[in-house]
């Protein structure tokens, strides 16, 4: 077993999110690793008996992942590749990923089923949040909703790009470009991440990386760690496309929803701005995926379609587990943040 020590150096100071408290015997293992640079601590059965969507694993899950982009306030950078904490990752790896294929046992294989009923818009909208939000949704479900999509969006775009080195020809100079539309297209004001950041203020909320993590629910979780999991896995690379693929064909209709909701709840101009944004864009970028991303990928590898098929419909579940974790929430009148204890 290794050990690091505790005490952070000058590098690890202020770059990230404050460390929270776990949920659960994998997470409080994984936390009290994180703090004190020594091995974690837990029986191996816990993560063959833990639930993998519940809220111990997911968020294990999460703070070792999150050890790859901006680490936490006083936890050692070398404990991004500890062996130890590399071990118990991909033990709950293996019971999330074991779960998703479960629950898509029978869907598509092919890119064109996949994709095809997205490219409708549907005509039964009412378990679609973003719809909700637009035709009757309040200021502070609003706020609620930008506090959950912050543990993505200031972040945003960074776990695809870790696909890029895995493609080559068409589909890498299709997906860098995309990926520089993203970063702000060579203007740091304009990088989606900043552009959220100011959506948040806009709101009243902090935008802080990771201000609000211990307000995430495991459904949210769930859909940032799949990005995290097919990023940091070269053998998932069809997969992260399917996932990114699939984000940037729905998320125009939803971008457009939600700037009608923004202003209509007076939330501010830099609120609406980064969902008006989003429309233009994701429209652009959903035309250069489909045809160039994942067709110059297919025209490499052909061996990976159903990856992506699977990429695209693991990231359909994961949206709809979280749209009715939000939905049944709003219509019994609570938060859909986690209430923090005590």
């Amino acid at each position: 077993m290794t050990s690091h020590p505790a005490r952070a150096s000058a590098s690890d100071k202020g770059s990230g999110a404050a460390l929270v408290d776990g949920r659960g015997a994998l997470s409080s293992a994984v936390v009290k690793a994180l703090r004190t640079g020594r091995a974690p601590i837990y029986a191996t059965v816990a993560v063959l008996r833990a639930d993998p969507w519940g809220e111990d694993l997911q968020l294990a899950l999460h703070l070792l992942y999150e050890m790859h982009y901006r680490g936490f306030d006083g936890v050692a950078d070398e404990l991004e590749w500890d062996p130890d904490l590399l071990r118990l990752r991909q033990a709950m790896e293996t019971r999330f990923l074991h779960a998703l294929r479960s629950d898509l046992a029978d869907v598509p294989r092919s890119v064109e089923e996949a994709f095809a009923p997205l490219l409708v818009e549907p005509l039964d909208l009412r378990g679609s949040v973003s719809h909700y939000l637009e035709t009757e949704g309040e200021l502070w479900q609003l706020r609620e909703y930008a506090v959950l999509r912050s543990i993505y969006h200031l972040k945003e775009a960074d776990p695809h790009a870790w696909v890029i080195p895995r493609l080559t020809g068409r589909a890498k100079a299709a997906m860098v470009a995309i990926e520089y539309d993203e970063f702000g297209a060579g203007r740091p004001e304009q990088i989606h991440s900043r552009l959220f950041a100011d959506l948040m203020t806009d709101l009243g909320l902090d935008p802080a990386y990771g201000r609000y993590l211990d307000r995430a629910p495991a459904p949210l979780l769930a859909t940032v760690n799949l990005m995290s999991l097919l990023g940091l896995h070269r053998a998932l690379r069809g997969a992260l496309v399917g996932h990114f693929a699939c984000v940037e064909v729905t998320s125009s209709p939803g971008s457009r929803r939600l700037a009608k909701a923004m202003r209509r709840c007076g939330a501010g101009p830099a609120a609406e701005h980064f969902y008006a944004e989003h429309v233009e864009a994701d429209a652009v970028h959903e035309q250069v995926v489909r045809r160039e991303v994942i067709g110059g990928l297919l025209a490499d590898e052909p061996d990976l379609e159903p990856d992506i098929a699977f990429g695209c419909a693991s990231t359909l579940l994961l949206e709809d587990r979280l749209a009715t974790h939000i939905r049944t929430a709003w219509e019994e009148g609570r938060s859909a943040l986690r209430t923090l204890p005590g």
